[in-house]
């Protein structure tokens, strides 16, 4: 079981960084857009709440020097925004505005945007953001899936020796004290790795004085602090009791373990994608719930797995252990369901969402893997209960006789008789049994096949999970698209579309951002930039934009961009018709690797 959770672990690991929840909503200046006088401040607006860095903001004039600006800070009342002061006076051309923030749900988001002064000019050629450092964002992720496996190892065989009552516990202890030590050491990993991961650091600044502090001060900070006291203190008072032999009474012992359990879910789901966006209160009590039951569920299975290991073949496993855990199973795969359905559709916001984003994608995926855990989970429940029923003898629901005198005085006792010596082969005469006839085992290697089908399919559950945990989700990813830039100085603004790509060959990844000037009907100009997979600006071979509207079966038209020395462009492109254009970029990175991606666009009159 740990040579998948490890390969897991690593392949999430050396995965690209994916997008965080909150998305840029709006911008002032609008991205693309003409000024006719310089503007003071740039201000952004995000679809949550936002955490500042020191180094949030990074300006280069149109001469590629960096700006010297003010500090970063909120608009006033606005924790949704990001803002910073620019000099009294700026030269002509076009700025590049580099930004870094990090959302509420704790994960750092970054982009860039242009805007000109006057007219526009060709983009400075700096880097807008600044590269993710993979050795950090590869020991985190990692530190994530490891602290999500050992919380459903540690809370699920809690959960299964309260519940199922395993005659023997000793073998659990060795897993249940490496779940813990395993859970520990990567939530302090998590807080030393979380300031070089939100400022795109290497993994040497983590023990920087000014890192851990800064930590300390932020949400993320405080809850893996808080985690870290809850698994100290429950460490302390399980070897406080051990060493003097207390034994707690039961109720003391399982009301204990519940709040503990609640109170480590409750670090995850507080700082997750369920602390912002809509219905937060609601989200937070569905997302631990989820994750509790999660663990009961994929933990206990892993106990239980444990314990079929462990029992000596001649003997068995009572046929009561695998039968409480099926109704744990069923009462953890309810709730699942119910929280996982309201989760999903917060989360998606439309049916579209579903297919059309990346977080649509991955939650299929996880869907896919459950149903694949349920049928391997519903061949070990009827088998279970085909066992339990056999277990039960045809008598047992008749009450025993016991032979009494009918009337009269009790019966005196009978005096000692003399041992009589065993015949064995005496015709006629049945032996008496020694004793009750011993309950029926489980046939182990049945059982164990199915649930180790159960367990690597959990393991894979647990690895999307993670995966899920730090997806941009589909609502917040359709809004994203769907902005336009707002008007500004009193100039029509220009519709800003961003698009990724990846070819899938080595150093083709990246985005293109086509502005369509004014956006409405009639004559446009089309720009368009290639920025590559370190945010840099990027040059390529060939760039082809159509557009296409569906709905009343018109294009694709072409726009013929043609290649101006660090950006693409077409200075007269007409647009016939209103409505929401389906905009392809066709990008080609080399000889043999191109690829089509596309986005919608609204088109007004």
């Amino acid at each position: 079981m740990l040579l998948p959770a490890l390969l897991f672990g690593l392949l999430l690991g050396t995965a690209a960084p994916a997008s965080a929840h909150a998305v840029l909503r709006s911008s002032d200046p609008a991205d693309g857009t003409v000024l006719r006088t310089a503007p003071r401040q740039v201000t952004l607006t995000f679809t949550e709440s936002v955490g500042l860095l020191t180094d949030s903001f990074r300006i280069y004039d149109p001469g590629n020097r960096r700006v010297r600006t003010g500090p970063a800070g909120h608009a006033p009342g606005r924790s949704d925004t990001a803002r910073v002061s620019l000099p009294a006076r700026l030269a002509t051309g076009t700025y590049t505005v580099a930004w870094r923030v990090v959302s509420a749900d704790s994960h750092p988001v970054s982009g860039a945007l242009t805007f000109s002064v006057s007219k526009r000019t060709a983009a400075p050629v700096a880097p807008p953001d600044p590269a993710e450092n993979r050795a950090t964002t590869a020991l985190h992720t990692i530190a994530r899936y490891l602290a999500y496996l050992s919380l459903a190892l540690l809370l699920g065989t809690a959960a299964f020796v309260a519940y199922c009552r395993p005659p023997a516990t000793a073998h659990l202890r060795v897993p249940a004290l490496a779940a813990a030590a395993t859970l520990l050491v990567s939530s302090t990993a998590l807080y030393l790795l979380r300031a070089p991961y939100e400022e795109a650091a290497a993994p040497t600044t983590a023990f920087s004085l000014s890192a851990l502090t800064h930590t300390a001060t932020t949400r993320p900070g405080v809850l893996l602090l808080a985690r870290l006291a809850l698994l100290l203190l429950a460490v302390a008072g399980a070897t406080l009791l051990r060493t003097r032999r207390l034994r707690l009474p039961r109720r003391a012992t399982l009301g204990t373990a519940a709040v503990l359990a609640v109170a480590l879910a409750l670090t995850w789901s507080a700082s997750d994608h369920a602390s912002a966006g809509i219905q937060v209160p609601v989200a937070i009590v569905s997302s631990t719930l989820h994750l509790l039951a999660m663990a009961a569920w994929l933990g206990g299975l892993a106990a239980l797995l444990w314990t079929l290991r462990h029992t000596p073949e001649p003997a068995g496993l009572p046929v009561s252990v695998p039968a409480r855990f099926s109704r744990l199973a069923f009462v953890s795969v309810t709730v699942l369901v119910v929280t996982g359905v309201y989760q999903s559709w917060r989360g998606l916001g439309s049916w579209q969402a579903l297919t059309d984003t990346t977080y649509g994608r991955t939650l299929l995926a996880k869907l896919a893997a459950v149903t694949a855990l349920l049928l391997a989970a519903a061949c070990s429940r009827t088998w279970t209960a085909r066992l339990t029923r056999a277990a039960i003898p045809a008598s047992a629901s008749a009450p025993a006789r016991v032979p009494e005198p009918a009337t009269g005085p009790p019966l005196p006792d009978l005096p000692d008789l003399p041992d009589l010596p065993d015949f064995p082969d005496r015709p006629g005469l049945p032996e008496a049994p020694a004793g009750p006839p011993p309950a029926p085992a489980v046939p182990l290697r049945l059982l164990r096949r199915s649930v180790l089908l159960e367990a690597t399919a959990a393991v894979l559950v647990m690895a999307l999970t993670t995966l899920l945990t730090s997806t941009v989700p589909g609502r917040a990813a359709t809004e994203s698209a769907r902005t336009t830039a707002a008007p500004a100085a009193g100039i029509p603004t220009a519709s800003v579309t961003v698009i990724p790509f990846d070819t899938g060959a080595a150093g083709g990844r990246g985005k293109v951002q086509i502005t369509l000037d004014p956006g409405r009907v009639g004559t446009n100009s089309v720009e368009a930039v290639i920025y590559g997979p370190d945010g840099g600006l990027a040059a390529v071979p060939e760039l082809r934009v159509t557009l296409t509207l569906p709905a009343q079966r018109v294009g694709p038209l072409d726009t013929k961009v043609t290649d101006r020395g660090g950006y693409w462009s077409a200075p007269a492109f007409t647009l016939p018709l209103p409505g929401t254009w389906t905009m392809k970029a066709t990008v080609r990175v080399s000889e043999l690797d191109q690829v089509t991606v596309s986005a919608p666009v609204r088109v007004t009159r």
